[in-house]
């Protein structure tokens, strides 16, 4: 792969690694509630995902999911439903952090902390990455257009992989410093967790809408 290929193929992946999703939605809500180094983790497990995701993408999953109408719903409603379960586990805590606010304000970042285990943390953010039918097709459609046409080239493979997969972490940490600026910026109080907790659960719960609207156009 010559310098100039790599650079076009690096461009692409900052472009969409740096366009917001659920990914990028996640570690942001993390940063915000548990801190940023709980969100390394949240980060660490979607990136794990991207490269399991772009690997089963050029075994052959995602030309199934092209075809196969019943595998790409199939997916498309795990992913869907896993997002809306993440936006109704948000609303609900915000709940629980307005019933504890007789006791103390600044209890519900440690209350958080004490919830979500690091494993569970890194399995999240694993578990978006693998169930978006839209990123295996995403790779599927662009990994193509740099790998060789007539076999699998594992070096330029693990190139293209590693380099999206970095791209990932690097808008991660971007977001989350920006989250974790913005959280030592404003006061932080009851009301206002409460309010970004139940904007991120309506998001997730929308991005699950908007995934079951997807189709497997050829």
């Amino acid at each position: 792969m010559t310098l100039s290929t790599w650079l076009l193929f690096l461009s692409v992946s900052l472009a969409a690694a740096f366009s917001p999703g659920p990914g990028v939605l996640m570690a942001i809500s993390t940063a915000t509630t548990m801190g940023a180094r709980r969100a390394l983790y949240s980060s660490a497990g979607n990136a794990l995902g991207v490269f399991i995701v772009a690997t089963t993408a050029v075994a052959g999953l995602g030309l199934l999911l092209k075809t196969s109408a019943l595998a790409f719903g199939a997916l498309k409603v795990a992913g869907a439903a896993y997002l809306i379960y993440l936006g109704i586990k948000a609303w609900r805590h915000a709940s629980l952090v307005t019933e504890t606010a007789e006791v103390a304000a600044t209890a519900a970042p440690l209350a958080n902390v004490a919830e979500a285990s690091r494993l569970s943390t890194f399995r999240s953010g694993l578990l978006v990455a693998v169930s978006n039918p839209k990123a295996i097709l995403f790779f599927t459609a662009v990994f193509p257009q740099f790998m060789p046409p007539d076999h699998v080239d594992p070096v330029r493979f693990l190139l293209l992989t590693s380099t999206f997969t970095s791209c990932t972490l690097l808008s991660h940490f971007f977001y989350v410093a920006c989250a974790s600026w913005l959280k030592r910026s404003v006061k932080q109080s009851v009301a206002r967790t409460r309010l970004a907790k139940r904007t991120t659960g309506v998001i997730f719960v929308g991005m699950g809408g908007a995934l079951l609207t997807l189709t497997n156009s050829k």
